[in-house]
């Protein structure tokens, strides 16, 4: 389960960052309310995984699962552009965050 609660984490990290961005600085309250639904459950979920995740292992996952999410859904919703030389630096971010869960031990 914790990595599952880490997983969690990460993907509410990318709903509240995106939620963010939609309620217009903090203008629109539905989005918001759903800012702040999201941040409470992503740092909730990184909570429960830091129970049995060493700091060192689950922060750098969590950041990098919202860094490579947020980028996804900029791109797939927010039509930002991205660059071809930038997708492999967000490849090398995911080999990172497979490279620490892989050899964490955990």
């Amino acid at each position: 389960m914790t990595w599952l609660y880490l997983f969690l984490a990460g993907i509410f990290e990318v709903v509240w960052a995106s939620t963010m961005k939609l309620s217009q600085g903090f203008s629109n309250l539905k989005f918001t309310g759903l800012t702040i639904l999201g941040m409470l459950l992503s740092f909730g979920f990184l909570s429960l995984s830091l129970k049995n995740l060493p700091l060192g292992i689950a922060y750098p996952i969590w950041t990098g699962i919202g860094a490579v999410g947020s980028i996804v859904v900029g791109v797939l919703i927010f039509q930002d552009r991205v660059s071809g030389p930038t997708w492999i630096f967000v490849g090398f971010l995911l080999i990172g965050i497979i490279g620490i869960k892989i050899t964490s031990g955990h």
